[in-house]
């Protein structure tokens, strides 16, 4: 169960990472579309592992790959926005969440099936 400090350390992550991603994202991930859907801090708040959305491309490992290539000037930028909030900066870790795209083929599939229910009915 994460604590208070945990819960408000990553919304404060979650946060700083959206601005840098919205401000300078496509130096570190080119044309892509990247959505930081959640971040679990551990306990001691050494490690910060972000579940990110990839839309728009085809290769969402390479654009994974990229994030984490840049991890270092990722974590500089949000050190430079949350200096005033945590004494260290915890290592960000970068995960493929693959939730929404999940939603959205269940989503398709629900359609589809509604669909066929109503062709036959006619």
């Amino acid at each position: 169960m994460e604590s208070r400090r945990q819960k408000r350390v990553s919304s404060l992550i979650r946060e700083a990472l959206g601005e840098i991603f919205m401000q300078s994202g496509s130096s570190f991930y080119g044309r892509s579309l990247v959505t930081i859907t959640q971040v679990e801090v551990t306990p001691d708040l050494l490690i910060a592992r972000a579940y990110v959305s990839i839309f728009n491309v085809e290769d969402k490992e390479a654009v994974l790959t990229q994030l984490q290539s840049n991890v270092h000037e990722i974590r500089f930028q949000m050190g430079k926005k949350l200096r005033h909030h945590l004494r260290r900066m915890p290592e960000i870790e970068f995960f493929l969440d693959n939730s929404l795209d999940d939603a959205i083929k269940i989503e398709e599939i629900l359609k589809k099936d509604k669909d066929r229910d109503k062709d036959s009915e006619s």
